[in-house]
């Protein structure tokens, strides 16, 4: 598996750019209202502040940052297109669905 196609992938899934997945919003941050949602989308999909701490493997797939207060994580994890199983190949969009979940860091 290419660590840099999945960097991209991650990417272009993430700022809308390209790809195909699922974005799932917790309740948490469903709570916050429809504006925070919006605003909060719009952060994680301008996120460009990846270290070795929170990118240890460069591949793009976690981020957090503070919204009005609360501290916000978003995660991408890329399963089979049944989302019964993790991707065996996560390189490969053929077999691969990315699911993006943002949530509040206290429902983690």
């Amino acid at each position: 598996m290419s660590t840099e196609t999945i960097r991209q992938l991650n990417d272009a899934f993430r700022t809308g750019h390209t790809g195909t997945g699922r974005i799932l919003v917790t309740q948490g941050v469903q709570s916050l209202g429809a504006d925070a949602v919006r605003r909060i989308l719009r952060q994680v999909m301008a996120f460009d502040a990846f270290t070795t701490d929170n990118d240890p493997h460069g591949e793009h797939d976690f981020g957090a940052f503070d919204h009005d207060g609360h501290r916000i994580f978003w995660k991408i994890d890329c399963y089979d297109h049944s989302l019964q199983y993790g991707s065996e190949n996560p390189a490969d969009p053929r077999v691969t669905t990315r699911v993006l979940t943002i949530m509040l860091s206290s429902e983690y």
